[in-house]
């Protein structure tokens, strides 16, 4: 049945890099940490390598997607500085750096947000019953621990990334009180860009002994975010853990309109691949929706960066108006 209504679905042309898979969190369901000390770090010469490769390929953001490295680890400082080198090269050779590298320190936000045109961070659940849990082992998931790096955001005047995890051993009334919590700082600094809702999809690694989070339940979850949350913020899904078209096309129906970033492997979900742009085209044309790219930063927040940044995010808009013009 094609649906009567004409709307638009938008994307990241984007590319993970992962400066560490260390991390000192052992959360259960994670599949993509490993030990600190069981991998190597990545080289600014191999990064260089990637984004040579990628500068024909219309890739627009590179997210810097990295396990965590202790607070006070004495290799915390080397770690930071990888992550900011790994953003200035991106930037340098023409991308739009977004890093997601977990618990960072004021400092450390002020420094990168002069190399990145957004950032990001997942709230997961607010609930302090997981820290029994799920999060036993995981000390920087402490909720006032990330919802004070949320509001660090908005006074620093980041455009922000953030989102729930769906599945871990909450309840219902848990994700309402996140998505209120979200809805509180964004009306505060009105800085959150998109929020993520992911189904918790078991993988190879895990210890966590859960079922997935049922995709039936996920248009119910979206409508009712919808009406939570200011209308100034897209309500992201990943549709590589959405594995059924009818119920990816309910998803966005019910307010969804953002895939996230599509690249050629989703670190944090390896056993999923994604959905590449073509195919999600033809899932997503017949219903009336426009697929189109986006930036990692939305147009009200241009006047929140630098004026390098802005030059660099004024080039891109300007390459995306004259492909659709085409």
């Amino acid at each position: 049945m094609v649906i009567s209504h004409s709307g638009i679905v938008t994307y990241s042309p984007a590319y993970t890099i992962v400066p560490t898979y260390e991390c000192f969190n052992r959360c259960t369901y994670c599949n993509f940490r490993t030990a600190p000390g069981q991998s190597p770090w990545m080289t600014l010469a191999a990064a260089e390598s990637i984004f040579l490769q990628l500068q024909n390929q219309k890739v627009c953001e590179i997210l810097i997607l990295s396990g965590e490295v202790h607070p006070n680890s004495v290799q915390r400082q080397q770690w930071f500085q990888r992550i900011y080198d790994l953003c200035e090269l991106a930037l340098g050779m023409g991308f739009l750096p977004h890093t997601n590298a977990g618990i960072l320190t004021l400092a450390e936000m002020q420094q990168l947000k002069n190399v990145n045109v957004s950032m990001g961070l997942m709230l997961e659940q607010l609930t302090p019953a997981l820290l029994q849990t799920v999060h036993r082992h995981a000390p920087s998931k402490l909720p006032e621990i990330r919802l004070e790096q949320l509001a660090w955001a908005g006074k620093l005047h980041i455009p922000f990334t953030t989102g729930l995890l769906l599945g871990i051993g909450e309840t219902e009334d848990d994700w309402w009180e996140t998505l209120n919590a979200i809805s509180d700082l964004h009306q505060r600094y009105h800085h959150i860009q998109e929020v993520i809702l992911q189904p918790h999809s078991p993988g190879n690694q895990q210890t966590f002994d859960a079922a997935a989070f049922d995709p039936h339940q996920l248009p119910e979850v979206i409508a009712k975010a919808r009406q939570i949350l200011p209308p100034d913020i897209t309500i992201q899904i990943p549709p590589n853990l959405v594995q059924d078209d009818r119920w990816l096309l309910a998803c966005i129906a019910a307010g969804a309109r953002d895939l996230g970033g599509i690249s050629p492997k989703d670190e944090v979900n390896p056993d999923y691949p994604h959905i590449q742009e073509q195919t999600l085209r033809e899932i997503l044309q017949p219903a009336g929706w426009e697929l189109i790219p986006r930036l990692p930063i939305y147009p009200q927040f241009d006047s929140w960066l630098t004026e390098e940044l802005q030059t660099a995010v004024q080039h891109w808009r300007n390459q995306i108006r004259d492909s659709q013009q085409l």
